[in-house]
């Protein structure tokens, strides 16, 4: 929120700077996100008076000028401006000088053969205003400021404070609201606000609210014979400092009370208007123009302000075009309501549609300042643009109940770590609106709803006195060495992290949520959001390789050639979340060569080496995993695979990803990938923090080959499996080492050949134990229908 420090002493007196007032504003949690000055881009420009003005030598349409701007030489300007004239006083800026409204800056020039040397200025050009059919003209009274800033003349110096306003303070959502915030701290003293006394005469509109739920307070009341003009400098200065464009009076005092004192509100042009006013729940398919100029379709749960010929007014949000008030403008309805937050914040979710108005009322806007508030509004209209106000119709009842919450003062040093005095601590709250009776029962504003338990009071105590003074206590801790925290789960995920990393993938991190079109080809999502902030973040991932796609296809658009990435993180399925590792790889698996000729690809066995690797490392046994089935629809068919633990525990899945699924991601070529399961991983019970010391066998290991004729279509793995637990105790390791296919191992049948490695425990092996670990091992394979290669 923007507003002027001079804004601000308008509510707040105090003689702090400005440096102490924004630090102080950040130390109570009002978070200043910038200081910008006006007058320091408009410093450079000079009050000038024009000399004499005489025709152009080559132009009809243009003035040769002498302009005075305190220098010790005269300048000579071209000028176009319609309004130019000897004598006349303006604002001149001379060579070297930024034009911010246009954008550029100002150098000695040569137009239809003539030199000129700076500019007379209009107020777009400055960005004062929009008028720039004519240069800027200052009373004659200026004449004695001749060649003074123009910065200083205009009293421009007026520094805009922008700061960050959370959800929850919905008080200092008007300039008020946040002088009230400073004062409690004690750096000045909140000025009393005067409720204007209206003559009223007349009855009020015909005003009524069917909504009791979405709108359960409608005030309003009708000024007549106004003259609806520019709105005065003072609050177009305090608008702007705002960022708000000025429009016309009648607009302008509503959108200045709104920041103000955080009150919207909205006039009708009542000649626009047929029969009275009604706030009631939308007609399904209603279908309204708002001010914006764009049309909504409405439902039967928002809540709108109608007359007899339907919705005006998307009530709390944005009123409609129809009704709004124009410079020919002579009676006016003054609309003042309160609305519902949540049903304001629920239709403006639907709606997609966004104000200043919406981000107040779901917020919540004081239910006890309608009255106020239209006062307020109604003394503005009359004192600016004349015209005779009837009386306020009331309609409903706003929720004005008091609250009140039991505290005990010591309560802030039990909470908060502070220990301030009562005294101060009631001098704090009293200064911030609440009332503190005798037996610390203390009642809440009807400006903050946000304050729901005495946790809050503590929280509004410690905020006001500073967070900084709270101590810097160190937790307890047990005396010794401190044991490691992390579970089994949680080391696991970080060896496996480590290990990708130091295989050469690159980590990255993706949002949760994905497109609808991106979790198409992976079966679609289970979870998807009402209200995403984008449709491309609608989707809570299904898996983690959509992400892993796209970051792929962003390397590749750059000039990558080989890729290799993996990410840590969740999939959400319809049953819960899982810790996933995704990994994919794309491009050239290695380059081209003069020794290996053509660059190669990526297939699916580089996929598995990963994940094995990968798998080890988190503590997966490897070496008891079964590797057989498709892995999904997002796999080519024939081109990947599972890891399991039996025929039902997946541990992972890897393969070439379909085609389709890279297209729809904009990932041009082949790709492989593959996802861990780390929730699968068999751990533990109890995850050891350091490594086994190294012990070495004392006795020199043996190895032996054996060769296999198989069925074609036996996986090797199984049959390394077979082979290697023949004997678990003296068989450490086993490995294919070699397949032949051909007509001498007979039709559909393979040779495999394994070597395995045997490591004496007590005493070097005989021949008798070798060979009956050997007929262990023909024994096993021969369970698969091996058969020992003659």
């Amino acid at each position: 929120m923007k507003f002027s420090l001079s804004w601000l002493k308008a509510h707040l007196d105090t003689d702090a700077s400005l440096t102490e007032i924004t630090d102080k504003l950040t130390d109570i949690g009002l978070e200043l996100e910038g200081i910008e000055n006006p007058a320091d881009a408009l410093r450079a420009f000079r009050v000038a008076k024009v000399v004499e003005a005489g025709p152009h030598p080559n132009a009809d349409k243009l003035q040769l000028l002498k302009v005075d701007d305190g220098a010790a030489e005269q300048w000579q300007v071209v000028c176009g401006a319609p309004n130019a004239r000897a004598g006349m006083i303006g604002v001149f800026g001379p060579p070297g000088t930024y034009i911010p409204g246009s954008d550029f800056t100002l150098k000695p020039a040569k137009i239809r053969d003539v030199e000129s040397f700076g500019m007379m200025c209009s107020a777009r050009e400055l960005e004062l205003g929009d008028e720039h059919d004519g240069i800027i003209e200052l009373p004659e009274s200026a004449a004695s400021d001749v060649g003074k800033s123009y910065a200083d003349y205009a009293d421009l110096d007026d520094p805009i404070i922008d700061v960050a306003i959370t959800p929850n303070r919905q008080d200092c959502m008007g300039v008020r609201g946040i002088a009230r915030d400073l004062a409690a701290t004690g750096i000045g003293k909140l000025k009393t606000l005067d409720i204007p006394k209206i003559d009223r005469s007349g009855q009020g509109p015909d005003v009524v609210t069917e909504d009791p739920e979405g709108c359960p307070a409608f005030f309003g009341c009708t000024v007549k014979s106004v003259t609806n003009t520019a709105s005065p400098d003072w609050m177009q200065a305090r608008l702007n400092s705002a960022g708000q464009k000025s429009i016309n009076a009648l607009v302008d005092i509503t959108n200045y009370v709104m920041l103000d004192h955080g009150r919207p509100l909205h006039v009708y042009d009542i000649s626009k208007l047929s029969g009275g006013l009604v706030a009631r729940k939308a007609m399904a398919g209603e279908k309204l123009t708002a001010l914006n100029d764009k049309e909504y379709l409405l439902d039967a749960t928002m809540t709108v302000i109608a007359d007899d010929n339907g919705a005006h007014d998307i009530g709390g949000i944005m009123g409609g075009a129809a009704t709004g008030s124009e410079m020919s403008t002579t009676e006016v309805l003054i609309e003042c309501a309160y609305f519902t937050p949540e049903n304001i914040a629920k239709t403006g979710q639907k709606l997609l549609l966004t104000s200043d108005a919406r981000q107040r009322f779901e917020r919540g806007v004081d239910p006890a300042f309608l009255e106020d508030g239209i006062d307020i509004a109604t003394a503005l209209v009359l004192d600016i643009c004349g015209g005779t106000a009837s009386e306020v119709t009331k309609a409903g009842t706003p929720p004005t109940e008091q609250r009140t919450i039991r505290y005990a003062p010591a309560q802030c040093l039990g909470l908060g770590g502070i220990d301030v005095a009562e005294d101060k601590q009631q001098a704090i709250l009293q200064a911030l609106g609440f009332a503190v009776a005798d037996d610390w029962a203390i009642t809440i504003p009807t400006w903050r709803r946000d304050v729901q338990g005495w946790q809050d009071i503590v929280e509004e105590i410690i905020r006001i006195e500073g967070l900084d003074a709270i101590p810097s206590t160190p937790l307890p801790r047990k005396a010794g060495v401190a044991k490691p925290t992390a579970s089994a789960a949680q080391m696991s995920e970080r060896k496996a992290r480590r290990a990708a990393a130091a295989r050469g993938l690159n980590e990255v991190v993706n949002w949760s949520f994905i497109s609808e079109k991106e979790a198409a080809p992976f079966g679609g999502g289970t979870w998807s959001l009402a209200n995403p902030i984008s449709e491309d973040l609608k989707v809570m991932r299904p898996s983690l390789l959509p992400g892993l796609i796209a970051a792929a296809q962003r390397n590749a658009s750059r000039g990558a050639t080989s890729i290799g990435l993996f990410e840590v993180g969740r999939r959400y399925l319809a049953e819960t979340e899982h810790p996933t590792i995704g990994l994919l790889l794309s491009g050239e698996q290695s380059a081209r060569s003069w020794q290996a000729g053509a660059a190669s690809k990526y297939d699916a066995f580089d996929a598995k080496a990963e994940v094995m690797a990968i798998l080890k490392a988190a503590g997966a046994p490897v070496d008891k995993l079964m590797d057989f089935g498709e892995a999904g629809i997002h796999y080519h068919p024939g081109q990947s695979g599972t890891l399991r633990l039996g025929p039902k525990k997946i541990l992972a899945a890897y393969g070439a990803l379909h085609p389709n699924a890279t297209k729809a991601l904009g990932l041009k070529g082949s790709a492989v990938g593959a996802e861990i399961f780390l929730d699968a991983i068999p751990l533990k019970k109890k995850s050891g923090h350091m490594r086994e010391a190294f012990a070495p066998p004392a006795l020199q290991s043996v190895t032996r080959d054996f060769a296999f004729i198989v069925d074609a279509d036996l996986p090797s793995a199984d049959l390394v499996r077979a082979v290697k637990g023949a004997d678990k105790k003296l068989i450490t390791g086993a490995r294919l080492f070699d397949l032949f296919e051909g007509p001498s191992v007979g039709e559909g049948k393979k040779s495999l050949a394994v070597e395995i490695t045997l490591q004496p425990q007590d005493a070097t092996l005989t021949d008798e134990d070798l060979k009956a670990v050997s007929d262990k091992v023909v024994a096993n394979a021969s369970k698969l229908g091996a058969a020992l290669r003659g």
